[in-house]
Parts: C-alpha cells; sequence; structure tokens
C-alpha cells in the first residue's frame, strides 16, 4: 500500500537549541510531516469516521511544538513522530524540521526522520 497524506511548512515558535540565546528565545521550526495511511476506506465512504483527520494531528503537533522546550532537534522530531503514531490509522510517519537560519550561510538545517507503529531494525 502507498497511500500517504501529506502536512507541508508547518511554521511553529519553540525554544530549542543549547545556546544561552536559544534557550530564551523562541525560534520559528518548520515541519513537514508525511503520514502512510490506508486511505480507501474514506475514499470509500467519503466519511470523516473513516479517514486520519489530519486537522486534529496538525493543531496536536503545533501545540506540542509550542509547549517544548527541547535542545536538539533530533528530540523534537522524534516527539512529534512518537505524538503522530498515536493515531492507530497511521502506519509510518515521516518528520522533517527544520530551524531557518541556524547556520550562516544556508536557509536552514533539519533532520528528517521516518517511525512506524512496528519499528524493525532497518530504521
Amino acid at each position: 500500500m502507498s497511500d500517504f497524506i501529506e502536512i507541508k511548512d508547518l511554521l511553529v515558535r519553540t525554544i530549542i537549541g543549547i545556546n544561552p540565546d536559544e534557550r530564551k528565545n523562541r525560534q520559528d521550526v518548520v515541519i513537514n510531516l508525511k503520514f502512510q495511511v490506508d486511505i480507501r476506506p474514506a475514499g470509500a465512504s467519503d466519511d470523516i469516521e473513516d479517514a486520519v483527520n489530519y486537522r486534529t494531528i496538525c493543531k496536536s503537533v503545533i501545540a506540542f511544538v509550542e509547549e517544548s522546550d527541547f535542545q536538539l532537534v533530533e528530540k523534537l522530531a522524534e516527539e512529534v513522530a512518537q505524538l503522530c503514531l498515536q493515531n492507530e490509522r497511521i502506519e509510518r510517519v515521516w518528520v522533517s524540521i527544520e530551524k531557518p537560519g541556524a547556520l550562516r550561510f544556508s536557509r536552514s538545517v533539519g533532520v528528517t526522520i521516518e517511525r512506524s507503529q512496528t519499528p524493525n531494525t532497518e530504521q
């Protein structure tokens, strides 16, 4: 199966980083999410009860990230992935998080991770 839902360029402000100014001042992070799901039930019924409600997930991610206080983008990505996987319909999630302007001469720096409901040794 290869059905996907994508949320692109979600802009959220949070405390993230290891430097003293990063620990005091909120910074922008850009989040991209990709969910592997079976959308056939929703496609057949046209009923939200058969779908992954991406609006609800998006609101949860925003609230979580805004309240988070991690040092590493890697940790933030891991926690966002686990939050998304709380929805049992999401079989696999890809989470990309970027910090715009984190490095001089670079538009952004970030990480991308892939996690699934059933972890395997290939990840």
